[in-house]
């Protein structure tokens, strides 16, 4: 026991090393800089490399480097990281964010919700359709594949990873991996292409955009510095007889523990209920979505009761970010590459079917859904559905550093329907379970029907010139 826990104290201080490290990297190597590749990912490479897989192949079994520069047991402890830490990320989106109405969440977060919908829907749909008629015949990959592009794109690195345990029980160990690598290839591609977008606005005649000049490399944007979409000031926190960052961290345990009751209910009621008929598919969905439920009931409580002054965003957003640098280090540096080097075929495919995917909705359904300053706000759609919600506010600032366009707040309005649901919420956690249970050909009938509705809708109600 002692061992162990010396291990785990050893891997958790070296994340924050590798962090260091990275950071000195991203300064050091500009263009990490000029594309603003996350300092998490620049970390969890490194990780990789120093690890059994890459710096490990060079050494015989019986040198001690032959495991890597770190002990086996570290990344032991690394590979059961993630699905822990992510339940920590979700039961933070919520508290500390004052509920507006449900009018004001209608009106400002609408179009951008609609917008979200299409794109995970669509991933889906696309994903399970790329498989069913290519990947699957020709290269035998798992039929489930065809629903990596959404937990991967829209999820992100934490989704990807806080479902391993539900890819392991599926028989589809291998998809964690390549979720993880499509992560990856989505966040940086989608910063990129951002970017690039937001350079040919400033000089298209026919494209309003809040910003005037092109975006400078010196700008110094950092996805992990970027973990709110509100209330830029920090307040400090209220002074306490405890350390107030000592009961935030409560705050968000609180909220755990009413996401673990929520989900043990759930799969009680369905095993005497409707179990019988659907199968028991609440036992594949992860902790971390009920986490999240449990955090929006606990702010609920919390400010029907009058102690929401008590609450400090700002520190929420430090525990939440950084457990989200932890999962990405981890994650990453345990990343297989044997599993995706098996299966890059379907890989590269998956990629670029994905990614054009969420190009088009950007460029021909964000114009035609979101009635005002469509670009600016799509691009925090398009962020989001490329990396994670961090990375459609990192585009959504370049485009509009001073936030003339009140971007950031529809964005903010639009996670309260969205988050719940997709990008790592109910619909993504059984994703997997219901392709498995109902096959890839329901699940294409269902994402592409609910794709094109979503689309429709959104165009019919918020579509331009409407009010």
């Amino acid at each position: 026991m002692a061992q162990f826990m010396g291990n785990a104290a050893l891997a958790c201080l070296l994340i924050p090393l590798l962090l260091i490290a990275g950071k000195g990297i991203r300064r050091v190597v500009r263009v990490f800089d000029a594309l603003y590749l996350p300092t998490a990912i620049i970390a969890g490479v490194l990780g990789l490399l120093l690890g059994p897989q890459v710096i490990g192949r060079f050494f015989p079994e019986t040198s001690f480097l032959h495991h890597g520069v770190f002990p086996q047991a570290v990344f032991e402890i690394w590979s059961q990281m993630p699905k822990l830490l992510i339940s920590v990320v979700f039961a933070g989106l919520f508290i500390g964010k004052p509920m507006p109405g449900l009018r004001a969440v209608w009106r400002m977060g609408g179009p951008q919700a609609m917008l979200g919908y299409t794109i995970s829907l669509g991933q889906y749909a696309v994903g399970l359709a790329a498989t069913i008629l290519l990947l699957a015949p020709v290269f035998g990959i798992n039929p489930l594949a065809g629903v990596l592009l959404e937990i991967s794109l829209s999820g992100g690195h934490g989704t990807a990873a806080g479902l391993a345990p539900t890819f392991a029980e599926l028989g589809f160990a291998e998809g964690q991996d390549l979720a993880l690598g499509l992560a990856t290839v989505g966040l940086v591609t989608g910063v990129v292409l951002g970017t690039a977008f937001v350079n040919y606005a400033v000089r298209s005649d026919r494209i309003t955009i809040a910003r005037e000049e092109p975006p400078e490399g010196d700008e110094g944007f950092e996805l992990s510095a970027l973990q709110d979409n509100e209330n830029p000031q920090h307040k400090p926190a209220p002074s306490t007889t405890a350390d107030p960052f000592s009961l935030h961290l409560g705050l968000v345990a609180v909220a755990i523990a009413i996401g673990y009751v929520l989900l043990k209910s759930l799969q009680f009621i369905e095993h005497h209920t409707w179990g019988a008929i659907t199968g028991d598919l609440m036992g594949y969905v992860p902790l971390f979505p009920m986490a999240m439920i449990g955090g929006a009931l606990l702010q609920a409580f919390l400010g029907a009761t009058g102690f929401q002054p008590w609450v400090n965003r700002d520190l929420i957003n430090r525990i939440s970010g950084t457990a989200l640098d932890f999962i990405i280090v981890s994650a990453m540096a345990t990343l297989s590459l044997t599993s995706i080097g098996r299966n890059w075929q379907p890989f590269a495919i998956l990629a670029v079917v994905g990614m054009a995917w969420t190009v088009f909705c950007f460029w021909a359904l964000a114009p035609r859904m979101i009635p005002d300053r469509w670009f600016e706000k799509g691009i925090g759609d398009f962020g989001q559905g490329t990396g994670m919600a961090v990375s459609g506010l990192l585009l959504m600032r370049i485009a509009d550093p001073e936030n003339k366009s009140r971007a950031l707040e529809s964005f903010g309005y639009k996670q309260l329907p969205f988050e719940p649901f997709l990008g790592g919420g109910l619909v993504t956690a059984l994703a997997l379970p219901l392709c498995a249970q109902f096959g890839p050909l329901v699940m294409l009938a269902l994402t592409g029907a609910g794709a094109v509705a979503c689309a429709i809708t959104g165009m019919l109600l918020f579509g331009k010139n409407r009010s």
